[in-house]
């Protein structure tokens, strides 16, 4: 080994002073090599990473060069069989590198160590000279405080006969001062009376009561006591003067209990003095705000009253709930600020000297064992629910004068301020019900509030229906002074009531938007209540039950429900001939109600759910029954539709029978006006419904609808006409025949309900009309001509009301049901040639 380090010892200084040169200047890489020089040293000494000799199996190996089996002859053969030259000088290169890698770190290490070594030596030389120092100046320390224990042993000595004498005569000195406070203390206590310094007056004596009570028995002390007593009892008597004039400020009023309790005066008859006059303060502040709510003479009052029990104002329809009540001199804010700034602040002044004065106190020293905290606390509590009780009732009773719904602002933040200046009485009183009682008043007030809204929801409906009413009837009189007559006695004929400025979709669209609009005020009213910065928001009520079963339920759906039942209502009080309602608001609120089932009742909960972040934890209305019970009253109301607009028509043709002589009758040259006029208002009615509905399904039909004729006895459908020849049988054999030929024709269901299509709603109304035509035939008894003009109008009426329904066939039937009854009917059934028919109908 030595001779390997004198053979690289030329080479050692220059490769330290290179590896020198590449530390300094390649600072970052300096951490790295080290710990490769020293994992690669670990390795050669089969140390692990903590420095421990490893434990792992040793190679046995000859081969292996960091073994320690290794054979050098081994390994040269092995390499000299197995590597090319090349390899072998490459190898030995290698290997060279490797070696003066390794001189190169261990030389570093060598003198790293070394420095270390010199710097430990170095330090250990300058500690054992500073430990030479500090042990001679414990040493001279040691010395000293020995000296310094003798001196005071001798100093304690030596005084100690004159401490016991200082000792002695210091006692007799304290007592002499006590002796001498005794002896001054009547003229301490009369020249406190005289300064009004009560307070030392009372100190003075408590502190030396519980010696003279020791030792009253000597004469002398006894005359100290007697005269303690009567001064104390002369302060006692002025500060129950005091106390019962009750001028003084609350500091001074507290001070003078406090000295009364000390004085051993009655706590519970202190109590309900100091009760009662704070009653009577707080009480005219109750009465100042009793006269805000009462501005009014009595007249005025006395006429309000009048109207109330004539049932204006207080009538629970929708028209009169909203009528505005009489407002008082202040708004409902400023009633408020004056009740919580003088009542509410005085009450809370009230109850913080009270607690100070006996219950506070009275928890220490010698009234704790008197129980007075109890006492007080319960009168406390009664004193408070009394007059809070009163407050309340005031605030209700001005609350409910806010019937007004334009503008919410006010109240809620009237009813913020009240909830939040009660936070002050659950501070000083926990136990206390006051804050609990209003919240339950501003729970009442929001849901009186939303009662207000839903009532104002209503007013407004039925004020927008009013509107609706007077829009229709305006075409009228445009239609009756115009040169068009038809459809003047309906709403709106074919051309005028497209021509008109307040068509149906017109007033159902602002009627839609103005009811939504409106929903959508009242929520941001009702918003209010709920908002963040508002306090008892936060309350459970305001965050579950206000928003799912006040505004949701109470407010929301209750409004949809009086909407669909208000609409229904316009179908149960109607008579025969539709009663005042007009048909087409039957029309226009059937479609509103088909729009609210379809989207309307949707959007509106959806957008009160949003706004109220309602949680169904209880049981709301779904959103679908709320659509059926729509889809319902759309329904009913297009039926009584068709049923009134059947009606209508149905009246005319009963008239044109009724009033007419048929068994008389000239021959038939025209087509009769009423004929014109049904077909006149058949073609008004759909237009109008055309208007609202689309058109609906038709059958397809035939290529000459327009052309179909008619047998005298209701056998159309055979291919065998009617016969000039007419004898006795025949009639018996064609009623027969008739009869036949209903068991197997499709039953027509006359009131049956239709859909919500143009198609639909036309086929109800001409099979209205067409079976009250019918049954009138069916009760009068013809003529020849008689039964010729039944021909001619049931041509007349084939010809345009085929359009209008979605199967022909079913007009066809009716129509031919009606030419055969008057056949039946007729003294003598000789019927008009089809041709003559054809002239005089395409005439007309």
């Amino acid at each position: 080994m030595g001779t390997h380090w004198l053979c690289c010892g030329g080479s050692f200084w220059s490769e330290l002073a290179m590896d020198a040169d590449t530390d300094s200047s390649g600072g970052p890489d300096e951490s790295g090599r080290r710990r490769k020089v020293h994992g690669m040293l670990k390795l050669y000494y089969g140390l692990d990473e903590e420095g421990k000799i490893s434990e792992k199996s040793q190679s046995l190996d000859p081969c292996d060069i960091n073994g320690p089996h290794f054979d050098p002859e081994l390994y040269l053969n092995k390499l000299r069989r197995e590597c090319s030259l090349a390899e072998l000088m490459d190898q030995e290169t290698c290997m060279v590198k490797q070696i003066r890698s390794l001189d190169s770190d261990m030389q570093t290490l060598v003198y790293e160590n070394y420095n270390k070594f010199i710097s430990a030596t170095d330090t250990i030389r300058k500690m054992k000279n500073d430990f030479k120092k500090m042990e001679d100046e414990m040493d001279c320390l040691s010395a000293n405080m020995a000296a310094i224990t003798d001196f005071s042993a001798n100093i304690s000595g030596t005084l100690q006969d004159q401490h016991a004498q200082i000792t002695k005569l210091s006692a007799v000195h304290t007592l002499l001062r006590k002796l001498q406070f005794l002896f001054e203390l009547p003229a301490r206590l009369n020249k406190c009376l005289e300064l009004k310094a009560y307070a030392q007056a009372v100190s003075f004596h408590r502190r030396a009561r519980c010696v003279l009570q020791q030792y009253s028995h000597l004469p002398s002390f006894k005359g100290i006591q007697d005269d303690c007593h009567a001064i104390m009892d002369m302060l006692a008597q002025e500060l129950r003067q005091r106390f019962r004039d009750g001028g003084t400020s609350a500091k001074d009023l507290s001070e003078c209990v406090e000295l009364l309790l000390q004085l051993d005066e009655p706590a519970e008859e202190l109590c309900d003095k100091f009760l009662s006059h704070a009653r009577s303060r707080l009480e005219a502040d109750l009465q100042g705000l009793e006269a805000e709510i009462r501005p009014y003479p009595t007249a005025v009052k006395d006429d309000s009253a009048r109207r109330s029990s004539a049932g204006s104002p207080t009538d629970s329809s929708p028209k009169t709930s909203s009528l505005p009540s009489p407002t008082p001199n202040t708004d409902i804010l400023e009633f408020i600020d004056r009740g919580c700034n003088e009542f509410v602040s005085s009450l809370c002044l009230v109850i913080a000297s009270y607690q100070e004065l006996f219950i506070s106190h009275a928890q220490t020293g010698e009234l704790a064992s008197k129980n007075i905290p109890q006492m007080a606390n319960r009168k406390l509590h009664v004193f408070v629910d009394d007059l809070a009780a009163q407050y309340f009732s005031l605030v209700e009773r001005r609350i409910q004068e806010e019937k007004g719904v334009s503008d919410n602002s006010l109240l809620v933040r009237a009813l913020d301020r009240f909830h939040r200046r009660l936070q002050a009485v659950s501070k000083l009183l926990p136990s206390s019900t006051v804050p609990n009682q209003g919240t339950e008043i501003v729970i009442r007030a929001a849901t009186e509030r939303v009662k207000q809204y839903l009532a104002a929801l209503q007013s407004f409906y039925m004020d927008s229906l009013t509107d609706v009413r007077q829009a229709l009837a305006a075409p009228r009189l445009s239609v009756a002074g115009g040169t068009g007559s038809g459809g003047g006695p309906h709403l709106g004929g074919g051309a005028t009531s497209r021509d008109a400025p307040n068509s149906l979709p017109e007033l159902l669209s602002i009627l839609s938007a103005s009811i939504l609009n409106q929903i959508k005020s009242v929520l941001a009213s009702v918003h209010l209540f709920t908002a963040k910065d508002i306090t008892f928001s936060n309350k459970p009520y305001f965050k579950g039950e206000f928003c799912s079963q006040g505004v949701r339920e109470s407010l929301v759906v209750n409004f949809i429900k009086f909407v669909c039942q208000s609409s229904r209502q316009f179908c149960e009080s109607a008579g025969d001939k539709g009663g005042s309602t007009p048909p087409a608001l039957l029309l226009l609120l059937s479609r509103l109600c088909l729009d609210f089932e379809t989207s309307t009742i949707s959007y509106i909960l959806t957008l009160t759910d949003e706004q109220f972040l309602v949680q169904h934890h209880s049981p709301v209305t779904p959103v679908t029954i709320l659509c059926t019970e729509a889809r319902e009253a759309a329904q009913k109301l297009l039926n009584h539709y068709v049923k009134v607009q059947g009606l209508n028509i149905s009246q005319m043709l009963r008239k044109s029978v009724e009033t007419r002589d048929w068994v008389n009758t000239i021959e038939p040259r025209n087509v009769r006006a009423v004929m014109k006029r049904v077909v006149e208002d058949a073609t008004s009615i759909d237009v109008q419904v055309g208007l609202l509905y689309e058109e609906g399904v038709r059958k397809p039909h035939s290529s000459d609808s327009s052309k179909r004729t008619f047998s005298v006895y209701s056998s159309s459908r055979q291919p065998v006409r009617y016969a000039a020849s007419y004898t006795p049988s025949a009639p018996m054999d064609t009623n027969l025949l008739s009869n036949i030929h209903k068991l197997f024709s499709e039953r027509i269901d006359i009131f049956s309900s239709v859909e919500f299509n143009k198609v639909s709603v036309m086929t109800g109304i001409i099979k209205i009309s067409l079976k009250t035509f019918l049954e009138c035939v069916r009760l009068r008894t013809f003529g020849r001509y008689g039964l010729q003009q039944i021909q001619v109008d049931c041509h007349y009426l084939q010809m345009y009301l085929w359009r209008f329904v979605s199967d022909e066939n079913l007009v066809h039937f009716l129509l031919d049901e009606i030419v055969g009854s008057c056949a039946h009917r007729c003294l003598d059934p000789s019927p008009m040639e089809q041709s003559v028919i054809e002239v005089i109908c395409e005439r007309g």
